[in-house]
């Protein structure tokens, strides 16, 4: 029981030690000329899909629950988020060139119909992120439309 014991006091001291490693979640600044849903003049039902599912990883407007300040947590929920930007930012989809845009358009569409995204993990944690079929139809629609004008 005393092993037990001075395991538990140690686990414990260890938790506590980690929360004092920094995570950084500060957001860059949105420029509007670049954010995709300006660049796009995106229609608002898409928009607000977009805002609920997608955002919280894919752009530079994260919102960052209370979870996500306590360690080891934070530096999952942080290592999932640069990820998510690093294959899609839509806060900076004014920047990007032509040939990335159609294919993190093509990506999307996959993702979108085949539920990989949003993640299952998110989900659980943000069920309002949990997309109907008719709002992955709608996603995928215009995402589609997008790639068939040539105009991203």
């Amino acid at each position: 029981m005393k092993t037990f014991k001075t395991v538990i006091y140690w686990f414990l001291i260890f938790i506590a030690v980690i929360q004092f490693i920094p995570v950084d979640r500060t957001n860059k600044p949105v420029v509007k000329k670049d954010n995709f849903v300006n660049v796009l003049q995106t229609p608002e039902n898409v928009q607000h899909i977009l805002i609920k599912a997608c955002y919280d990883c894919h752009s530079n407007e994260t919102v960052y629950p209370d979870y996500a300040y306590v360690a080891p947590v934070s530096w999952s929920i942080k290592s999932h988020v640069t990820k998510g930007r690093k294959h899609l930012n839509l806060s900076e989809w004014g920047t990007l060139n032509k040939d990335l845009k159609k294919n993190m358009l093509e990506n999307s569409v996959h993702s979108v119909k085949d539920y990989s995204m949003p993640l299952p993990a998110y989900i659980t944690r943000h069920p309002a992120a949990n997309l109907t079929k008719a709002e992955r139809s709608l996603l995928a629609d215009y995402f589609e439309g997008i790639l068939k004008s040539n105009k991203y």
